[in-house]
């Protein structure tokens, strides 16, 4: 319950729309490790409040953070899960939420996806899949599922397998980009990956 005041203020603030969107982003680890003006010597800078502000001029109510250093994936899972739930309860359509993740912030937004077992919530999972998150963690993903990742990635690769472990019937579609910017494709807020997970938020 102690995430629970705050978030309700974050609400409040929010112009009152028919129909509002709600979009949280989830960034990539370095950005805990750095703060909001991450960079990385392979990738460059981390383009954290750039990404916030597309999906805001995209007319959606962002709720984004800068984790704290060594956050803990299911902990912080558990947070954001209680706060999708607490728009629900809300009034808030599940189908008009939608939790995008980018690395780090990715397997945070598979387990709550295992956590909701929501099949109407949308996740968008950047460069999101590998082995080892996959052998490490207990996720059984539900709802509607976009995966995006970049072919010369050697962290995220595709999610299938992923995919494949789910109890619950899901609704997914997976992109392969071919940007050669390996894990910097989260970076920044490429059209290629920004675009699909706005068409996907909007249900299209």
């Amino acid at each position: 319950m102690k995430y629970l005041l705050p978030f309700i203020l974050i609400i409040s603030s929010f112009s009152q729309k028919e129909n509002p969107r709600y979009l949280f982003y989830l960034h990539g680890q370095i950005v805990e490790n750095q703060g909001a003006d991450a960079h990385s010597e392979q990738f460059g800078n981390y383009e954290y409040n750039n990404i916030v502000n597309v999906f805001k001029k995209e007319d959606f109510n962002v709720i984004s953070e800068v984790r704290p250093e060594k956050t803990v994936p299911m902990d912080y899972a558990e947070k954001v899960a209680n706060q999708v739930k607490e728009l629900i309860k809300s009034g808030v359509n599940p189908e008009n939420i939608t939790v995008v993740g980018a690395s780090k912030g990715s397997l945070i937004s598979m387990l709550v996806s295992t956590k909701l077992q929501n099949p109407d919530v949308n996740f968008v999972l950047l460069a999101a899949c590998n082995d080892w998150n996959r052998e490490h963690n207990d996720i059984k993903l539900c709802g509607r599922i976009l995966s995006i990742y970049e072919e010369t990635d050697t962290i995220g690769k595709s999610c299938v397998k992923i995919f494949s472990d789910a109890d619950c019937e899901l609704i997914t579609k997976e992109i392969k980009l071919n940007t050669g910017l390996k894990h910097g494709m989260i970076f920044r807020p490429l059209p290629e990956w920004v675009q699909p997970t706005v068409d996907w938020a909007r249900l299209k």
